[in-house]
C-alpha cells in the first residue's frame, strides 16, 4: 500500500499553499467582492428588494468556509478535479495550473471597474447642489375661466401634477400648504424660490369654457430668472385626464430626473378614465382643503359628497376611495368623532381603495390615519405612513406623521430626521417647526427648541 502524505502539523501553513487553499480564499474574496459590488449597484435599478441584496451577502459569507474546505480536500489537475491524495499519488507533472491568477486579474479588474461606475454614476445625495437643482414649487394656477366657480380646476389640475412629481425620489417636490400662500405670478419669484428653498418655480394658468381646457404651463429657473420651459396644451374635457402625466413628464425630462419604472408608471397612470368622475373628484380636493381650513361639518359633507359621486360615476376610482376615507377620518379627528360603525365603513372604503390600487400612496396614507386617528394604534400607522414615504417620498404629510409616531415611542433622533425632512418639503407650514421647538424642549435644548420656535412664528 502506498504511503499517503500526511498533512504536517508543524508545516501546517505550507499545506495550505501547496494545496491552493491561499490561492482559493483569495480568488473567492475578489469574486464575492465583485458579486456584492453587482448586488449593491444594479439590484436597485431594477427594483430589486433590499433584503436580495443582504441575501447575496449572507449566501457570500457562508459559502467562504466551504469554499476553503474544498480547496484543501480537491485539487484541479489536467485530468479534472481529484481529492488531493488522490492527485499527489499519480505524481502529476510539476507544473501548476495557472487559472487562478488569471481569475483573480479578471476579477479583480472586474470589481474596480463596477465600484467606480456605481461611484460616479449614482446620484450624489449628500450634494446640496445637485440636489437643489431638482427642486421645484408649484404655485398655484391662475383661473382664466369666465366662472369663478371653476377655480376648483385650475386648483386640481394643480394639486394633480404635485401629486404625480412626489413620486419622484430623484425630486423636491414642496408641498401644497406651502405653495398655496403664494399668487400665481408673483412679483419676486427669486425670492419666493428662496424661502421656499428651490431652484425651479412652476407657474402655469387654466381656462374651461364650453367643454374644451387650455392648461399653460412654465417652467422657470428663479436663480436665473430664465425659461426653461414651456407648453400650452388644449384639449376636449373629456380627454383632459392625461394632462397631468403629460406635463409631470415634462417636467422631470427637464430637470434630468432620474426615473425607475414604478416612477414613470406612476407618472403615466390615470387614477380614472371618466372624465366626469375625475371632475368629481377635482371639487372633492378643493372642498376638503376647504373643510380642514375652516374645520365645519358642512364643509366636509360637501367634499364628501363629491366623492360619493365620483365613486357612483366609477366604482373603481381608487383614490376618490382613499380620498372619501381621508375626509371622513379628517373629520373624526378635527370635529366630531365617529362612531365604531362608521371608522369600519372608512376601514371598508381603504380595503377597496388597497384591492383597487395596492401601491396607491393615498390609499396607504389613509389607512395610516385609519390606525393613527381611528384607533391610536401608532405601530401599524407608522408602517403604513413609511409606506407611503416608499411609494411618494415627497409626502410631507406622512413624514410629520412618522415623526410624531417616533416621538411617542422616545425615539427622539428618528423623529427629528423626519420632522426636518416634513419642514424641508413644506417650509411655510408653521405647525412643524412648533412641533420639533417641542421636541427639543422635551430633550431640554433650549437653544435648538427657540431657533425652531422662532421659524414657527415668522
Amino acid at each position: 500500500m502506498a504511503q499517503e502524505r500526511a498533512v504536517n502539523p508543524k508545516n501546517f501553513f505550507g499545506e495550505l499553499k501547496r494545496r491552493n487553499v491561499y490561492k482559493v480564499a483569495i480568488a473567492y474574496a475578489v469574486v464575492a467582492w465583485l458579486l456584492m459590488q453587482v448586488a449593491s449597484q444594479i439590484f436597485p435599478f431594477f427594483e430589486i428588494p433590499n433584503w436580495a441584496v443582504r441575501l447575496v451577502v449572507l449566501l457570500l459569507i457562508i459559502g467562504f468556509p466551504v469554499a476553503l474546505i474544498l480547496a484543501w480536500a480537491f485539487e484541479l489537475t489536467p485530468e479534472g478535479i481529484k481529492l488531493t491524495e488522490s492527485a499527489d499519488r499519480e505524481a502529476a507533472k510539476p507544473s501548476r495550473n495557472k487559472a487562478w491568477i488569471y481569475i483573480i486579474i479578471v476579477a479583480a479588474a472586474l470589481s474596480v471597474t463596477v465600484f467606480f461606475v456605481g461611484r460616479y454614476t449614482a446620484p450624489k445625495v449628500t450634494r446640496s447642489s445637485e440636489s437643489l437643482a431638482k427642486s421645484i414649487a408649484v404655485l398655484p394656477f391662475e383661473n382664466l375661466s369666465r366662472d369663478p366657480d371653476n377655480a376648483y380646476f385650475a386648483e386640481g389640475i394643480k394639486d394633480e401634477i404635485v401629486t404625480k412629481l412626489a413620486t419622484v425620489h430623484d425630486l423636491k417636490i414642496i408641498s401644497r400648504t406651502s405653495t398655496a400662500k403664494y399668487q400665481s405670478k408673483p412679483d419676486n419669484l427669486k425670492g419666493v424660490a428662496q424661502e421656499l428653498g428651490v431652484s425651479t418655480v412652476l407657474e402655469g394658468a387654466v381656462q374651461k369654457t364650453a367643454g374644451k381646457v387650455r392648461v399653460n404651463v412654465q417652467l422657470i429657473d428663479a436663480r436665473a430668472d430664465t425659461q426653461l420651459w414651456a407648453k400650452s396644451y388644449d384639449r376636449e374635457l373629456k380627454d383632459v385626464l392625461g394632462v397631468e402625466s403629460e406635463v409631470s413628464q415634462e417636467i422631470a425630462d427637464a430637470l434630468q430626473a432620474k426615473l425607475s419604472p414604478s416612477e414613470s408608471h406612476a407618472l403615466a397612470s390615470a387614477g380614472t378614465r371618466d372624465a366626469e368622475a375625475y371632475d368629481l373628484f377635482l371639487r372633492g380636493e378643493y372642498e376638503f382643503h376647504q373643510a380642514e381650513n375652516v374645520l365645519a361639518s358642512d364643509a366636509y359633507d360637501r367634499a364628501d359628497a363629491s366623492y360619493e359621486q365620483a365613486l357612483i360615476r366609477d366604482p373603481k376610482f381608487a383614490q376618490a376611495a382613499a380620498a372619501l376615507a381621508r375626509s371622513r377620518l379628517s373629520r373624526h379627528w378635527y370635529v366630531s368623532a365617529l362612531t365604531p360603525a362608521e371608522l369600519e365603513k372608512v376601514k371598508s372604503l381603504i380595503d377597496r381603495a388597497l384591492a383597487l390600487a395596492p401601491n396607491s400612496p393615498e390609499a396607504h396614507f389613509a389607512l395610516g390615519l385609519f390606525f393613527y386617528f381611528g384607533y391610536h394604534q401608532y405601530e401599524n400607522a407608522l408602517t403604513e405612513f413609511n409606506r407611503t414615504i416608499e411609494l411618494q417620498p415627497n409626502n410631507a404629510l406622512a413624514r410629520q406623521y412618522c415623526a410624531w409616531v417616533y416621538r411617542r415611542r422616545g425615539e427622539w433622533e428618528r423623529s427629528l430626521a423626519d420632522a426636518h425632512r416634513a419642514e424641508e418639503l413644506d417650509p411655510r407650514d408653521a405647525t412643524i417647526p412648533a412641533n420639533i421647538g417641542g421636541t427639543y424642549l422635551s430633550l431640554r435644548q433650549g437653544k435648538d427648541a427657540e431657533q425652531a420656535e422662532l421659524r414657527a412664528l415668522a
